[in-house]
């Protein structure tokens, strides 16, 4: 009974949590259920989706989807976001993007979204030397981006003033990693204009 208790509370804070940035309602809390299930195992099926909200898995997948908080495995022919490729059917697979993972964690044990601190825990894990950074880097990407889309200059120009010349590279592929940018390759007249590469923002991630 306790067990069942303490899962119980852990529900309603990581539904708590993700209300802040979806609003309340059924669906928040049918995608809590379901991301409380693919932060442990790092991804859910269609079928297992169906088993946890015991209904059709569409409104919450699109949702989802949008939230970039559980992505398509399938592809139509890279992994960026864009490329995913979202069926609602059974068979299908979705995962859930790391940093989206620890937030998860993080929600089910506090009740808060909180991208500042997790982001750090997981650029820990990552074990990047300037850790303690990343989180203002995001917020001035954050700051540069217009609708959740930046170019890779405006990035380069953030880590260059910051010092970190040598590590924008490396850098960028940290941060695709983690899932809190993407490449927009089908962003052709945006990429030409910029003459860089676009990428688009996690809005679950925004600081």
């Amino acid at each position: 009974m306790e067990n069942r208790q303490s899962s119980r509370h852990s529900y309603d804070r990581l539904e708590k949590a993700v209300s802040g940035i979806l609003g309340t309602g059924e669906i928040t809390k049918k995608l809590s259920q379901v991301l409380a299930y693919a932060a442990v195992k790092g991804s859910v099926s269609y079928q297992e989706i169906k088993e946890i909200i015991k209904d059709d898995p569409e409104d919450v997948l699109l949702l989802a989807e949008k939230w970039r908080l559980l992505l398509a495995v399938r592809t139509t022919k890279s992994s960026a976001w864009e490329d995913r490729l979202l069926l609602l059917k059974d068979g299908e697979i979705y995962e859930i993007p790391n940093l989206i993972r620890y937030l998860v964690k993080h929600a089910i044990d506090t009740g808060i979204w909180d991208p500042e601190n997790t982001i750090i825990e997981l650029f820990k894990e990552f074990e990047d030397p300037n850790w303690e950074q990343i989180p203002g880097f995001v917020e001035s990407i954050v700051e540069k981006a217009t609708d959740y889309k930046i170019n890779s200059n405006q990035i380069k120009k953030i880590f260059i003033q910051s010092g970190l010349s040598n590590r924008v590279d490396g850098l960028i592929a940290e941060l695709k990693a983690a899932g809190i940018m993407s490449p927009k390759l089908g962003s052709i007249p945006d990429v030409l204009g910029a003459q860089s590469p676009i990428y688009e923002l996690n809005p679950s991630v925004i600081i």
